[in-house]
């Protein structure tokens, strides 16, 4: 007959072994989560446009929370552009303005700007592109795209850069020579080269944005977003693979002493 007291330390056994075993693979897993998040992202665009909406708009819900996702930050799949940034961004692409422009998705946003009497026109009586309202900001958000300029990824220009760097990271640190090697990166060269860069974009763009705006609006190029989350991803994996590796190791060592004294060849 089973008793309480053995069910107890049966599960606490199954828990140990099961803690040791996530020990000595821990990279392995954090690879599969890693390359599956960083993924995904890419799939909801292809299914849009293959017509399968439905899962596609599941997979833009589930990472509405983890990114801003405003079209003209984002990179898009089977359209005119693979980007469509805001004309201040100053590049050579077609701005998002003019899409907007001849977009239906954006009528009732247009239609609210329209209606403010502040609002300024060009010399066609086209909306100018240097007003934006919050209309327009999350009407980004909500835009898949369409068949003219493709369809979204699910994460931002740099976050996608940022999780695949993390990833790229991880792979390279799989290897043997380097896992026994690599040491994290120091702190302050983790602050300043890898967050400064991005937290200082980030927030003079949010700053200069409604209802803020200390001072005029600004946008950076889709090739700077990729670049500053790329080194950031890869110095968050150069900072915290190091130091999981590390507890894990302690812990692994601490599972097999304490299950060898309970009499189990680990």
């Amino acid at each position: 007959m089973t008793t309480p007291t053995s069910e107890r330390r049966s599960a606490a056994l199954r828990l140990n072994l099961w803690l040791l075993w996530l020990s000595r693979h821990w990279l392995r897993v954090a690879l599969i989560v890693l390359g599956i998040y960083a993924a995904l992202p890419w799939v909801a665009p292809t299914l849009m446009h293959f017509g399968l909406a439905g899962p596609a708009r599941v997979l833009y819900f589930v990472y509405g929370p983890f990114c801003h996702q405003f079209a003209f930050r984002s990179v898009f799949l089977f359209g005119d552009q693979a980007a469509y940034p805001r004309e201040i961004a100053g590049t050579d692409l077609t701005p998002y303005e003019v899409y907007v422009a001849d977009s239906p998705e954006f009528d009732d946003a247009l239609k609210n700007w329209i209606a403010r009497p502040q609002s300024r026109y060009d010399s066609i009586g086209a909306f100018d592109p240097r007003e934006w309202t919050f209309d327009l900001q999350f009407a980004s958000k909500d835009f898949f795209g369409s068949p003219q300029m493709g369809y979204k990824t699910t994460l931002c220009q740099r976050d996608l850069a940022l999780y695949a760097a993390m990833f790229a990271g991880g792979l390279i640190y799989s290897r043997p020579f380097i896992r026994r090697r690599l040491r994290p990166i120091p702190l302050l060269l983790y602050i300043f080269a890898g967050g400064l860069p991005i937290a200082i974009d980030g927030f003079s763009q949010l700053l200069g944005y409604p209802p803020i705006s200390l001072w005029e609006p600004r946008e950076t190029t889709p090739a700077f977003r990729i670049i500053t989350g790329a080194v950031f991803g890869l110095m968050t994996a150069w900072l915290a693979f190091p130091y999981l590796e590390e507890s894990f190791r302690e812990t692994r060592r601490e599972l097999e002493a304490k299950l060898r004294r309970a009499g189990i060849d680990v």
